[in-house]
């Protein structure tokens, strides 16, 4: 492993850690991780890791991840020029240039997959995917209007487990849906509605999609048109909904649990 000690922080190899803000990304499909957990969650996948820019006391905690990585550039600086470099108070002692990975197609999805339509906060994508990681749902589908997964503070959120999800950017909801049901998906959609059904009634099918709606306005009567079976979870009568990453984690744990 060879460190390169960080004299000036001007130099054009550092700024790209200054240049990738939330969910901007280069011809290069790069992105910029912040954080040792997170960090250290992606130097253990299959991801392209370009470069590090650390303190002495992260790679003296976390040498061995680093010893056999001859391809990885290290760069050393102290927390102090971290935070001129990104322009602003960091609270943390690392953070990694990466390539994102690729995406998959409609017809390489597993067998159960997220779909969000219109989701708006960052926060909430990168939740999700932490969720999807830990219930084992692989494979996520994104409207080209939500923020990127691999988007800094979405990435962030996510603890870095976005790089163990397949995912897809798709263009229009309602062909997307089609394309899925010729693949055998059946689609539920999370919204309530006068006849949607309540989560703990369900009898899921093995190979389903869960379409997750916007946060402020949920999911549209056309996309509800086009869904095999609406679901709702069960709540108390004066509580409107939950938050989005919430609700989805509660489906796809019903839906993935309970499955014939």
């Amino acid at each position: 492993m060879n460190i390169i000690k960080v004299n000036n922080i001007d130099i054009d190899e550092l700024k790209i850690y200054h240049q990738m803000r939330d969910n901007a990304f280069d011809e290069l499909d790069s992105f910029i991780a912040d954080s040792p957990k997170v960090v250290n969650i992606l130097l253990e996948s299959d991801l392209v890791i370009k470069s590090i820019l650390a303190t002495c006391e992260y790679y003296e905690e976390y040498k061995e991840l680093f010893e056999s990585r001859e391809d990885l550039v290290c760069y050393e600086a102290t927390k102090d020029q971290m935070q001129k470099l990104v322009g602003h108070k960091i609270h943390h002692n690392c953070m990694a240039h990466g390539v994102r990975a690729k995406q998959s197609s409609t017809n390489e999805l597993g067998e159960n997959v997220i779909m969000l339509d219109k989701i708006t906060s960052s926060e909430n994508v990168g939740s999700i995917a932490r969720s999807m990681a830990g219930f084992e749902v692989d494979s996520y589908l994104i409207s080209k209007e939500s923020p990127h997964p691999y988007g800094r503070r979405a990435l962030r959120v996510s603890m870095g487990y976005v790089s163990r999800l397949k995912y897809h950017i798709y263009d229009d909801i309602f062909s997307t849906i089609t394309k899925l049901k010729q693949e055998g998906y059946t689609i539920y959609a999370a919204e309530i509605t006068q006849d949607s059904i309540p989560l703990s009634k369900v009898k899921p099918s093995q190979k389903w999609v869960l379409v997750m709606g916007s946060e402020g306005h949920g999911i549209s009567k056309e996309v509800l048109a086009v869904c095999d079976e609406v679901l709702h979870v069960e709540m108390a009568e004066d509580v409107k909904s939950f938050n989005v990453s919430v609700a989805a984690s509660v489906m796809m744990y019903t839906l993935k649990n309970f499955s014939t």
